[in-house]
């Protein structure tokens, strides 16, 4: 049997939502987030970072106010 399934792609850019210990962040950044110790990182596909946020689901809510398709890695 050969049935063909259609694919459904995003028109948008993925955006990888990542966790992130604030103690493996530059010295720089770190000084700016006193008191924090987790945040979100969003990157782009290829794997640029694009922000920093201290909340899962803001992180996913600034991806998509973006055009970006966002997606979490563990």
């Amino acid at each position: 049997m050969n049935t063909k399934f259609p694919l459904h792609y995003s028109t948008h850019p993925i955006a990888y939502v990542r966790p992130v210990k604030a103690s493996d962040l530059p010295d720089d950044i770190r000084q700016q987030l006193p008191g924090v110790t987790d945040l979100y990182a969003i990157h782009h596909e290829e794997g640029e970072r694009l922000a920093l946020v201290t909340d899962r689901t803001m992180a996913f809510v600034m991806a998509r106010q973006n055009d970006l398709h966002p997606v979490s890695v563990h």
